[in-house]
């Protein structure tokens, strides 16, 4: 339920985009839409998460530079800021405080190896820098159009890549089955 309310502001951004050609007026409704999305994370889990205040703050820093100034290049780069801040943030977390915050997120779900936390975290922090590169590439090489449409399938698509390349690391390392064994057929 939570990746479908992360997903209604982009949907509402591309929905206005391309019922009016007005990326001013898109940016907008992005904007009220992150808004509400804060709005039900609070009242859902009495707080916000971190990743949701961030994501955030971004939309309210490039929409209101967008608005403000105009231009279309400041709600164009968003995609890039947030992919590059949780960059920085896995690779930070990692050196600076030796904490792994993909650990810290699926650690109560799977036991890995310390060695394996620490290559997802590096592997993770890579895709989140080349899909940042990536939407400035398509940002700067190709129609607003074509960067909206981007916008609404590439993302979720890039994610969906990160986790099946994930899954098959862990996978072809042992690390999981891709069986359940039945604990009831167990031979022990």
């Amino acid at each position: 339920m939570r990746q479908f309310i992360e997903f209604i502001p982009i949907a509402l951004f591309v929905a206005v985009y391309f019922s009016t050609r007005d990326i001013y007026l898109a940016t907008a409704v992005l904007m009220g839409g992150a808004c509400i999305q804060v709005g039900y994370e609070y009242i859902v889990d009495r707080e916000v998460s971190k990743r949701t205040q961030m994501i955030f703050a971004v939309i309210v820093v490039a929409g209101a530079a967008t608005l403000a100034f105009r231009d279309d290049v400041f709600i164009k780069w968003k995609p890039t800021i947030v992919n590059w801040l949780l960059c920085g943030g896995l690779l930070l977390s990692q050196f600076v405080s030796r904490d792994n915050l993909i650990k810290k997120m699926l650690g109560e779900h799977m036991e890995l190896p310390d060695h394996v936390w620490r290559n997802l975290a590096y592997g993770w922090s890579g895709g989140f820098f080349l899909a940042g590169a990536l939407n400035l590439v398509v940002a700067y090489q190709f129609s607003t159009d074509f960067w909206v449409s981007y916008k609404l399938v590439g993302g979720f698509a890039i994610s969906l890549f990160y986790m099946i390349v994930t899954m098959i690391y862990l996978v072809k390392g042992g690390y999981i089955s891709t069986t359940e064994e039945d604990p009831a057929k167990s031979t022990d």
